[in-house]
Order: structure tokens, then C-alpha cells, then sequence
């Protein structure tokens, strides 16, 4: 097994950071001499074995070059190795025994738990499938270590002994498990960022014009709780802080440091912090990422002393909890304490966030300007309000994604408890121009953000206007039960723009009932309307207009009232615009705009914007009722899949599009129902081939650069004689000339409706399945769903009817079948990561069953991955 000795950084449970890499031979002595220190009834309880040879076997293993057997990781605190763990392959290659040992006094911070989490994550990459260990009975805290791991295991007492057998697939109680054990310590660790005893602003200017002393004046007027020390070594104090020379010299040890610094300076001063033992760091300073030398140094600092940090070129930090108050941020306006917990990478948009917050009479739990994201980002912050109560919303600005499947995961967990909002960020999608299938062509980077977005029950927003709508009905209005809307309107134009508006968005115009209407022409004069869209006519009052709110409201058939009214020289009715239980209200006030802090009921200045909000509404609260079941698929041949694609990538090491009949057994290896063939390479073997089908045949070249085969003239249909089929041959020949290697011949298929099946693998965010109109009409017509593989059985019915076609090609054809076809794709694409592009096109669907009538698959060499992994984000990679 290679060794990779570069560290990467990691949280324990009380969120001390420490690096985790594999072990060397240089390695042995500190290994052996962490072994010396422990009290001698633990020296070999630490490992999982009966045997005391054990330790001298997998450390002389270590010691062997380029051993392909054994794996070995560590933790280090600086210098000091606090434990490791191995792993070595027994005879059965999927299968390797286990072994632990942590420092005494380092026990119980989470060390053995980190390192075999890391262990499994390198064992997997490398084929094994299952840890072996045997652990003394006595030994329970070991035993605790596998049993809290959250993987399937077995134990077998043998005396003595416990034999345990750990699988390494991992399933959700294992996700779930790192998850909570991430939260534990990146709460621990975050605290010296959001909830600091002490800070020190470095770089404190004299001039109010400069940004350290707008920082200061912010931490100071914002009544900071803890103790606060400012380091300038031309001033004995600024705005009433004592100030020091450098951080050396300040008393106490701060525990959070402010760096407004020149950009040149900060790697020294990062270092001096690092030393003094400063827990974190924000370093607002600009100018830091684009000298490589400057990123480094900081990078270096951090890594070695094993320090937080937010930034470079940041806006700051702020907690709004009365014990913290914490304002260490240059925001011309001081953040005030509310419910809404804010993370974005501009300090622009966190400035525009805040300010209509605070318009809005709400304010922020935490706001944190990530800036160039070296270390503390939207992931950390997630962990941190998933359990925080103070925190009732989240809103994210995020530029870029580190660990896009670590973060659609946490915010999954997050969103179940709290909405989440994103503001969209621009993308580009210069680089799906030269896309060579339809899949790829549709995996923008916009498409892949939204459908993650999506699965993952974030709102997503185009600006801060339409962000700061939709908080205005989430901080006072319950979620709908449905998309049936009523409006009500004292105008009847508006009206009629309110409920267009209701259609474009995606919502339903509530059909009133009997009793309903009566009740309202009780109410109104004979010249209102009493179907919705309901008009009151100018002349009611607010009392009769909160009436006919209450009537409307309390019909069964409506989810949700959006009340539209405009002062009249007869009088103004938006008075009676008033909240009902159970049941969202959206006021419309022609010409003026109310805010959350003036009443119960959210307003909106023009009837789009409250059908938008109101349409937001619903798919949280449909996302919410979504089951997270993931359906299983069975018939699966995992083996003989990868099998098949590891011999054409040592074919052709650099991958490519694989053949028609690997195609076909590819996609049977998943249990796709697939038309086969037959691949033939000359005239008389199609002619032969045809005659052996029996029946009219297709008949598709196979040349090079040939990738749409229609366009390019290399399909022809109905060949029903053998010579019909073998001068189709002798034509592709003729047109493709020496980039033909032959021809792929199959039955005619029965004719259906045609779909899209297909999948594109980014390498951040993992596989993209989408589907839509197939066939020609793919060309015609943009109209594709997507979903991010895994799906569970809510992403696929989401997929089914996402796109615009759907309804009514489902009116013919079951659904059931094609939704099997998209799971199955889906697993394909996850267990099989060299999968690159997939189309199936066209997908023929026919009453209640489909069938894969052509399709394409191109594979490249891939490195596994486990997105999640815990680890901290690479400094100085933004």
C-alpha cells in the first residue's frame, strides 16, 4: 500500500486540532515509544489481539517497502503522536485484522474513533471489505470504540476473547454516527470563533478611517462580555482598550485574535498567535491569497499550532447572544441579536443581509464572512445551528463549494429542524459548450447547484430582496398544507394579477365551495365576485374585509389566502388583513411594503412577489412531508461490473467510450433492461446477424469520433432481408472510411414513447442523473430534470415529474417502470465512480414497461473518494 505522508488536519471531540496521515518507516520509533508510555496493564489492551507479537509484527510490516498489505494511520498533536491504528490484509483480500493503540492520556477525546474512521476510509480504497479483530473481554472501552463506530458488526465470545467483524459498507447509522460525532467536536472547536472569553484585535489603528479601529469601536459599543486587549506598539490605548506591542506581551491568552494587518505581515503574526496559543483566528486583512508565499506562511501557522480560522479578507465575525455580544466585524451598522444565522463568502452581501434584517425588526444569531475560506466554512457552520435553538433560519452565500455531498448531507439534517436559504451565486457554464453527450450538455453548473439545492430542502433565492421576503413569512407565518391559494382583494385587477401570478409559480387557484361563496355574497354587495379570484369591491371596510378573510380562510379546500388590497377615497381595508391559525396570510399593500415589525402579517408591494414567497413556502413544506426512505434495487452484479470496466481502462489506461456490447453488459450487470446485440465488423457477419434476429433490424456504426450517431448518418432502420442489411454495412464503410470498426446490430424495437436516461459525474459534486424528452425530441426541446445520485425514492418521483413534458407523457405510460430504470442508474453511477457519462437514449417506454434501445457509456480512471470523511478544509485553498 502506497503511503501518502502529507497530514491532513482534523477536530477531536473537545475540538483540539490535530493532523491524521499514514505512518511511514520513519515513523516506527515514535510508534514504538507510544507503546513504551503506556501503564503496563494497557500496553497491549490498546490493540485489538490476545498476543503481545502483534505490535512487533505490524510494526516490522511497516518497516518493509512498499508493503502492499497493511496500512497504518496516526495522529499527531504538533510533533507528538497521540495513537494509531493498522490494518493487514488477511488471506481473504477483502478482509484485514485490526489493531489500536492511543496514548493514556489522550483516551476518551476521540483519537480511536478518528483513526479508524480514517483506517476504513484507506482499507476501502484498497479493497477491503471487512476488519477482524479479537479484543479481550475486559477490555470494554475497546469494545465501546467498535460499537459506537455505527457499522454493521458481529461478536463471538471465545472465552476470554471477542472475536468482532466489522463491515466497511458505509451505511446510514455509520453516516449518521460521523456526522454527530463532527457536530460534538466542531461545535467544541467553533467556540473560541463565536463564543470567545477573550480577543485580541491585532493591528488596532489610531484613525477611526482604518479597519482595525472600526473593529475595535464595533466589539467595544457592542458591549463585548469577555475580556478585550488591542495590540498597536505606537499606543498605550484606543477607544478605552489597553493596548500592547504585540501579542506576546498581552497578559491574559486571548483565545480568538482579530488580524487587520498588513497582508505582508500576516504570517508572522499568525505565528506569534500560534506560539502565544491563541485557539483561532480571524484575519480580515485582504490581499493575503493572491501572494502565494503570504497564503503558505498562514497555511503553515495554522497547521502547526493547530488553530481555527476564518478568512482571509473577511468581514469578520459577530454572536448576537446577550452572554457573548461579540461585534468583531467593520460593519458601519452593528449587527443586533435575533434567530437568523448568517454565513457568506462576501462581506458585501453579509453587509446587505444584515441591514434588511434589521429592517425587517430581525437580526442574527452569528454572522460569519468566510471570505477566502482557508479553514472555517458554510459545512462548519451548519454543524453549529443544526442544534443551536437560538438560530431559527440559516442563510447561506456560498461562492464555492469544498465538499458539496458533506454539505447536501449536513444541510439535510439541518433543514429538518430550521429553513435554510441560499442566495444564488452567478456560474458559468462556458465549459458545457463542447459537452459531447445530452447528459453532460445538461450538467451546468447551475443545474448541478440547484438540484442540490433542492434535495438537500434548501430554498434557494436569486437576491437579498427575494431572500428577505421569504424570511418575512417564515419568521411569522405557518407553512402551507398544500399549493391551493385564495385571494382576496378589494381591487378586482389585482386580484386577477394575483392569481396569474399563482399559476406561473407553480400554485393552485382554490376552487371555492358552495358554502363558501353563500357566505360571501352574504357578506358583499351584488356587484363583488365571490369566486376566487375574490372580489370585495372598493367599497368594504376593514371590518367586513377581515370577515370575508376568515370565511375564505376557513374552507377546507384552502391552504393559503394572499389578501390584496389598495387605499380608495372610500376607505383603506388592509386593517382587516389579519393572521389565521393553521394557515399561511400574505398581504399585498398596493404601494407600500409592511415589515414583519410593524404587524403579525408579512407584506409585499406588488402580488408576484407574494406568490413567490408563498410558492417557497410550499416546497419546504412539501420537502419536509418527503419520505427519506432510499429504495433498494436487487439483481445487481457489482463485480462483474467493475470487472468489466477495469479491463478496458487497462486496455486504455486513460478510459474512453466503451463498445456497444460492453455497453449492454454494463447496463445488464444493474439489471436495466436493455436491447442487446450484436457487434459485427464486416458485411457478411451483419448479413449473417440479421438473419439470425429474423426480424427487421437497426443497424448503428461504430467509428471514431462518431459519438451522435443520428446527426452523423450512422443509423439505419427497418433492414428486414440480409442483404439489405450487409449494403447498410458496405455504406458506413464507404462513409466513415478507416474510422469505422464496425457495426452494432440490433432488433427493430417496438415503438413508445421516447425518454432520456443519463448521468454525468462531477468530480466535486458526484453523479447527476437527468431525464427528459428522449429520441429527437432531446435536440428539439430543453426540457430535463436532474437529481444528484444517491436518490432516494422522493428524488426520483421528483425526477419522473420534474420536467415539463411529464404529465402528459405519463398519461400513457406507467411510471413504475421508468422510475426503476432511474434508481438503477443511479446505483450504477455510486458504485461505480469511473462511469463518466451514461446516455440511454432512447429509453422506449410502451404501457407498463420500458426498454434501453441505445445507449452510451464513457469511462475514465478514478480515485475513490469519501466525501465524508471528517477533516477540516486544506488551509490556504480557498
Amino acid at each position: 500500500m502506497a503511503v501518502n505522508l502529507e497530514p491532513d488536519r482534523a477536530l477531536l471531540t473537545d475540538g483540539t486540532v490535530v493532523s491524521v496521515r499514514e505512518l511511514g518507516v520513519g515513523d516506527v520509533g515514535a510508534l514504538l515509544a507510544l507503546h513504551e508510555s503506556l501503564p503496563l496493564e494497557d500496553r497491549y489492551l490498546r490493540f485489538f489481539s490476545t498476543s503481545p507479537r502483534q505490535l512487533e509484527d505490524f510494526v516490522g510490516r511497516m518497516a518493509t517497502p512498499d508493503g502492499a498489505d497493511h496500512v497504518t494511520v496516526g495522529a499527531f498533536r504538533g510533533r507528538a503522536l497521540l495513537g494509531a491504528a493498522s490494518c493487514i490484509v488477511l488471506d481473504e483480500p477483502s478482509e484485514a485484522e485490526v489493531a489500536l493503540v492511543v496514548s493514556h492520556a489522550d483516551q476518551a477525546h476521540g483519537v480511536g474513533t478518528l483513526l479508524l474512521e480514517r483506517l476504513r476510509s484507506l482499507a476501502v480504497r484498497r479493497g477491503v471489505r471487512r476488519f477482524v479483530a479479537d479484543v479481550m473481554t475486559i477490555n470494554s472501552r475497546m469494545l465501546r470504540v467498535f460499537t459506537d463506530m455505527g457499522l454493521v458488526w458481529t461478536v463471538t465470545a471465545d472465552g476470554d476473547v471477542v472475536h468482532v467483524d466489522l463491515g466497511l459498507e458505509p451505511v446510514e447509522s455509520y453516516l449518521d454516527a460521523v456526522a454527530d460525532r463532527e457536530l460534538t467536536a466542531d461545535v467544541n472547536s467553533l467556540r473560541a470563533v463565536l463564543e470567545p472569553t477573550s480577543v485580541v484585535v491585532v493591528g488596532a489603528g489610531r484613525k477611526e478611517t482604518s479597519v482595525g479601529n472600526a473593529v475595535l469601536r464595533n466589539l467595544v459599543a457592542g458591549g463585548f462580555t469577555g475580556e478585550l486587549h488591542a495590540v498597536n506598539p505606537h499606543a498605550s490605548s484606543i477607544v478605552g482598550v489597553t493596548c500592547y506591542p504585540s501579542v506576546a506581551e498581552v497578559p491574559d491568552v486571548p483565545e480568538l485574535a482579530v488580524l487587520c494587518v498588513p497582508a505582508d505581515q500576516v504570517p508572522a503574526v499568525a505565528e506569534q498567535c500560534g506560539r502565544r496559543g491563541v485557539k483561532a483566528l480571524v484575519v480580515i486583512t485582504a490581499g493575503v491569497t493572491e501572494h502565494p508565499e503570504l497564503a503558505r506562511g498562514l497555511a503553515d501557522a495554522v497547521r502547526e499550532h493547530g488553530m481555527r480560522v476564518v478568512g482571509p479578507n473577511c468581514l469578520g465575525v459577530s454572536t448576537g447572544e446577550p452572554g457573548v455580544s461579540l461585534d468583531a466585524t467593520f460593519a458601519r451598522t452593528r449587527t443586533t441579536a435575533g434567530g437568523v444565522g448568517v454565513v457568506t463568502q462576501s462581506g458585501g452581501i453579509a453587509i446587505a443581509v444584515v441591514e434588511r434584517l434589521r429592517a425587517l425588526g430581525l437580526g442574527t444569531s452569528n454572522l460569519v464572512s468566510t471570505g477566502d475560506k482557508y479553514d472555517v466554512s458554510g459545512n462548519d457552520l451548519l454543524l453549529w445551528w443544526e442544534r443551536d435553538e437560538r438560530t431559527r433560519a440559516v442563510v447561506l452565500y456560498l461562492e464555492s463549494f469544498g465538499n458539496p455531498r458533506k454539505f447536501s448531507r449536513l444541510a439535510r439534517r439541518v433543514a429538518r429542524r430550521k429553513p435554510v436559504l441560499a442566495i444564488r451565486s452567478a456560474s458559468s457554464e462556458a465549459g458545457q459548450r463542447a459537452a459531447a453527450s445530452h447528459t453532460a450538455a445538461t450538467a451546468t453548473p447551475a443545474i448541478t447547484r440547484d438540484a442540490l439545492f433542492r434535495q438537500a430542502g434548501i430554498t434557494a433565492v436569486d437576491g437579498v430582496s427575494e431572500l428577505v421576503d421569504v424570511l418575512a413569512a417564515l419568521h411569522t407565518q405557518p407553512l402551507p398544507a398544500g399549493r391551493a391559494v385564495a385571494v382576496l382583494s378589494n381591487a378586482g385587477g389585482l386580484g386577477v394579477l394575483a392569481a396569474d401570478a399563482c399559476v406561473r409559480g407553480g400554485l393552485d387557484v382554490a376552487e371555492l365551495s358552495t358554502t363558501t361563496v353563500n357566505a360571501l355574497r352574504a357578506l358583499l354587495p351584488t356587484t363583488a365576485s365571490a369566486h376566487n379570484p375574490v372580489d370585495t369591491t372598493a367599497v368594504v371596510n376593514e371590518r367586513t374585509f377581515a370577515r370575508c378573510l376568515n370565511v375564505v380562510a376557513a374552507d377546507p379546500a384552502v391552504d393559503a389566502v394572499i389578501a390584496v388590497t389598495v387605499p380608495t377615497a372610500l376607505g383603506d381595508p388592509s386593517g382587516g388583513v389579519h393572521p389565521v391559525a393553521g394557515k399561511p396570510v400574505l398581504a399585498v399593500d398596493a404601494g407600500r411594503v409592511r415589515a414583519v415589525g410593524s404587524g403579525p402579517v408579512p407584506g409585499y408591494g406588488d402580488p408576484a412577489q407574494a406568490a413567490a414567497v408563498l410558492a417557497a413556502l410550499a416546497e419546504r413544506a412539501e420537502w419536509l412531508a418527503r419520505p427519506e426512505r432510499r429504495d433498494d434495487v436487487d439483481g445487481i452484479d457489482v463485480g462483474r461490473a467493475r470487472a468489466l470496466v477495469a479491463d478496458h481502462l487497462a486496455a486504455e489506461p486513460r478510459g474512453g467510450w466503451l463498445d456497444p456490447d460492453r455497453v449492454v453488459e454494463l447496463l445488464a450487470a444493474f439489471g436495466l433492461p436493455v436491447l442487446g446485440g450484436i457487434v459485427t465488423t464486416t458485411a457478411e457477419a451483419t448479413a449473417a446477424a440479421q438473419r439470425g434476429f429474423g426480424c427487421p433490424v437497426v443497424l448503428k456504426a461504430i467509428a471514431v469520433d462518431l459519438l451522435h450517431k443520428s446527426k452523423g448518418g450512422g443509423v439505419v432502420l427497418d433492414l428486414d432481408t440480409p442483404d439489405a442489411a450487409a449494403d447498410a454495412f458496405s455504406r458506413f464503410r464507404s462513409l466513415f472510411g478507416d474510422r469505422l470498426r464496425g457495426a452494432f446490430v440490433q432488433p427493430m424495437a417496438d415503438p413508445g414513447r421516447e425518454l432520456l436516461v443519463g448521468v454525468v459525474n462531477d468530480q466535486q459534486f458526484g453523479p447527476l442523473v437527468v431525464t427528459g424528452l428522449g429520441g429527437v425530441d432531446t435536440d428539439l426541446v430543453d426540457d430535463r430534470a436532474a437529481a444528484l445520485a444517491p436518490l432516494t425514492a422522493a428524488d426520483a418521483d421528483d425526477l419522473l415529474h420534474g420536467f415539463r413534458a411529464a404529465g402528459g407523457v405519463f398519461e400513457t405510460v406507467a411510471e413504475a417502470p421508468v422510475r426503476e430504470v432511474l434508481l438503477r442508474v443511479a446505483r450504477l453511477a455510486e458504485l461505480v465512480p469511473e462511469v463518466a457519462e451514461l446516455d440511454l437514449n432512447p429509453v422506449i417506454a410502451t404501457g407498463d414497461r420500458c426498454q434501453v434501445v441505445d445507449a452510451r457509456v464513457r469511462v475514465v480512471p478514478a480515485s475513490p473518494v469519501d466525501p465524508f470523511l471528517r477533516g477540516l478544509r486544506p488551509s490556504g485553498r480557498g
